[in-house]
């Protein structure tokens, strides 16, 4: 199996405005307690138990907020923006071990995240190493029946509807140089009709209609970003549950509090 360092996304403060604020230890979502530990620390847990991850590198988090793992832990600081975060986390997984091609990033909110399924993920990049970037994407069949009260959005396909997973795979050559329209992909991981206008008019007039497949839409948005991509259809929800709201956290309270 190929192996590869993780960068973790736990930086970012909330705003006093924030309906989670009150929930986060100096302002940041990624320590939410959830049964006694920080919302991060269950995502390191699972993370920490693969064996093809070589470091962890988290991403905002001073190093005094005591995370531990079995696996080399790297703080780094938070750039500011989503697209700095994964450029600088990119670069620094590729000092860390130069001859590892691919890079997994991970969300700091997706507490029930299983061991199992980053091996799943792990596996797809393995069984097909070739691409630039693995996007996971959840079907809201296996979403809904999860997580019937998620309050995720979806984008509707001809063939399928589904919502992006915080946990996907890039190659280390795609920040080899500036491309101004990473930022672009970055701005838009939680807006999905952002997303869609990154494929153009013509192809946002195919999607209200419902007209383009999956395939076809990764298809054109590789072309238009002249790279090799991959959208991968996972089985696992918690790859995409994540704790923006209230509710959300609640239902992932409950969740893992069977785990114990």
């Amino acid at each position: 199996m190929i192996k590869m360092d993780v960068v973790l996304l736990a930086g970012g403060q909330l705003s006093p405005e924030d309906p989670l604020n009150a929930e986060c230890q100096d302002g940041y979502r990624s320590l939410v307690d959830i049964h006694g530990k920080p919302m991060v620390q269950w995502v390191i847990n699972a993370l920490d138990a693969c064996e093809a991850i070589s470091d962890i590198c988290i991403k905002g988090l001073p190093r005094e907020y005591s995370l531990t793992s079995s696996k080399p832990l790297h703080f780094l600081p938070d750039e500011g923006n989503l697209f700095d975060n994964i450029r600088t986390g990119a670069q620094y997984a590729a000092n860390i071990h130069p001859t590892q091609t691919k890079v997994m990033f991970a969300s700091s909110d997706i507490p029930a995240i299983r061991t199992e399924a980053v091996d799943w993920l792990m596996n797809q990049v393995t069984k097909d190493p070739t691409a630039s970037i693995y996007y996971s994407v959840i079907p809201q069949k296996v979403m809904n029946a999860r997580y019937p009260d998620s309050g995720r959005t979806f984008i509707r396909f001809k063939d399928i509807s589904v919502c992006g997973g915080d946990l996907n795979v890039i190659d280390q050559e795609l920040f080899s140089e500036e491309k101004p329209i990473w930022k672009q992909i970055a701005d838009s991981r939680k807006h999905p009709l952002k997303q869609v206008r990154l494929l153009g008019l013509d192809s946002l007039l195919l999607m209200a209609l419902h007209l383009l497949t999956l395939e076809k839409a990764v298809q054109m948005v590789c072309k238009k970003l002249s790279l090799d991509g991959r959208a991968l259809i996972t089985p696992f929800a918690e790859m995409g549950m994540d704790a923006d709201k209230p509710n959300q956290l609640a239902i992932l309270r409950n969740d893992l509090e069977a785990s114990l």
